[in-house]
């Protein structure tokens, strides 16, 4: 297996967009670690907080936060400027906003990564990497789903989605940009915040709730703990095989929504019970009722595999959303 640790990293100059978020301040931890020299670039806000990025504030920081908005072209060419590699996670995720502002996501989402993708080509950057989402395939038609899988927008989300990671790959077959599609399947862990399932179910039972509210129990997900999902997206930096291409970062396991949340009352020692909550459904035709990752192409590709065990990551998810608790709003659905 290639080494995502390597030492390559020592005095790269690196970007990463969307990098306060629950992925993205991951991966600045881990490029940290390895020495890298990180601009950040967080979604400006009138009131100070740093987020998940507060312990980098101060002179002597190896992190730069730039605050910014990828939808503004301009800030975009000063945060590429000077890269050596670029890691594009900024977007809009929640599915269920996405029913109500759908135009909000093709203008951060699609015109974002377009204005990333022509910086990058500006300053000539060494790689971008560009994350999509396994919601681009929509409910698997073949199983497990590689790469090929047709695509399939069944939100306006992944319809965003689908749109951005087109423009990131027009970009490689237009002008020779050195790009590589990211493809997770569900990340999960510490940081995530309460939209999604494993934290809203865990913010549930250590509130000490009887009842689970959930939308449908069946639709089957792949889950990849968030440290490993960081770790593909350093390999896949590395990697001139995957340049424009598409990689999938997935376990290879898949699991019913129903079933995990039975496994995480029985590692919590609750005695709470499941109930379909009718305003966590989503709408006829939009959810996603089977994920299921070939990860092949990441694995031969780049050396990657999955480190930490879905049993092991729900324990760490459950220790975190227990110290963190405070975080989470468990008797109310935020979309």
């Amino acid at each position: 297996m290639t080494d995502p640790t390597s030492p390559s990293w020592a005095d790269r100059t690196v970007l990463v967009t969307g990098a306060e978020g629950f992925i993205g301040s991951t991966l600045v931890d881990l490029l940290v670690e390895r020495g890298a020299r990180v601009r950040a670039l967080v979604h400006y806000k009138p009131y100070a907080a740093a987020g998940h990025l507060a312990r980098y504030l101060g002179p002597e920081s190896p992190v730069e936060l730039l605050a910014g908005d990828v939808r503004d072209a301009g800030r975009v060419m000063d945060a590429v400027a000077g890269c050596d590699t670029v890691f594009h996670l900024a977007a809009l995720i929640g599915i269920p906003y996405s029913y109500e502002s759908p135009e909000s996501y093709v203008q951060t989402n699609v015109t974002g990564t377009q204005n990333i993708a022509a910086a990058c080509h500006r300053y000539g950057v060494r790689r971008l990497v560009h994350t999509s989402t396994s919601e681009v395939y929509g409910t698997a038609r073949t199983a497990p789903i590689a790469e090929d899988h047709p695509l399939q927008p069944q939100s306006p989300y992944s319809a965003s989605k689908i749109g951005a990671d087109m423009m990131a790959l027009s970009y490689a077959h237009a002008f020779d940009l050195p790009v590589t599609v990211v493809r997770p399947f569900n990340t999960y862990g510490p940081r995530q915040s309460g939209r999604a399932v494993i934290p809203t179910i865990l913010a549930q039972l250590h509130a000490g709730a009887r009842e689970i509210r959930l939308g449908s129990l069946a639709p089957t997900r792949d889950f990849t703990f968030v440290t490993d999902t960081a770790a593909g997206f350093l390999a896949l930096a590395e990697c001139d095989r995957a340049l424009g291409d598409v990689v999938n970062l997935g376990s290879g396991r898949e699991i019913a929504i129903g079933e995990l949340a039975e496994a995480l009352i029985a590692a919590t020692g609750s005695a709470a019970r499941v109930v379909v909550d009718p305003a966590r459904l989503r709408p006829a035709g939009s959810e996603v009722e089977r994920l299921l990752s070939d990860n092949s192409r990441a694995r031969e590709w780049a050396g990657w595999q999955p480190e930490v065990t879905l049993e092991e990551g729900l324990r760490r998810t459950s220790r975190w959303v227990a110290d963190h608790l405070h975080r989470f709003t468990a008797d109310r659905y935020d979309v």
